[in-house]
């Protein structure tokens, strides 16, 4: 049976969950500095009101199967000369790790952000020390493009990002050629 993942809005609801997933020192070290650690009620309820009060199309998803809240996706525009693109992130609970949900939840958002957006681009952040995050990525169709070298500062080390990228209509490439 195919596993059955789906993005939807944020809901006041899922606070609880939210907190409860997110307050996780293993996924804020894979997360930029501004998801909170430890991850707090508040946290969550600032997050979701947020999240409600997104204007235009939306960009935050929460990850849900079986009806329940296991991670986040979102986007955000690169803006100014890079507007034709956007950085995917994403992060999914501990206990639903090594089970595909982050790589179909990725394909899903990225299918989303190109029918939705006028982005010819995705691009996603990897921290060295991340290679299941990178796996998951290349599984949703998202090709290495470069390492910088030395350009993060997370939790007092200096390390290096990855930088992988999925440009519109390269699934359409990808399956012909």
């Amino acid at each position: 049976m195919a596993l059955q993942v789906n993005l939807r809005r944020w809901r006041k609801a899922d606070c609880e969950r939210l907190a409860e997933l997110a307050n996780n020192r293993k996924i804020w070290l894979n997360l930029r500095d501004r998801f909170p650690f430890p991850y707090t009620q508040a946290d969550a309820e600032g997050w979701i009101t947020h999240c409600e009060t997104e204007p235009g199309t939306q960009t935050q998803f929460a990850i849900e199967v079986d009806s329940k809240v296991v991670g986040g996706v979102g986007l955000e525009s690169l803006g100014d000369v890079n507007r034709i693109g956007a950085e995917i992130g994403y992060w999914i609970g501990e206990p639903y790790w090594g089970r595909g949900i982050a790589t179909a939840a990725l394909v899903e958002a990225s299918r989303r952000a190109f029918k939705e957006f006028p982005f010819e681009r995705l691009q996603a952040m990897v921290y060295e020390w991340n290679p299941a995050s990178m796996r998951v990525l290349e599984k949703a169709g998202y090709q290495f493009e470069g390492r910088l070298r030395r350009s993060i500062v997370k939790d007092g080390q200096v390390i290096d990002s990855l930088i992988y990228a999925r440009l519109r209509g390269s699934e359409l490439r990808r399956r012909s050629g």
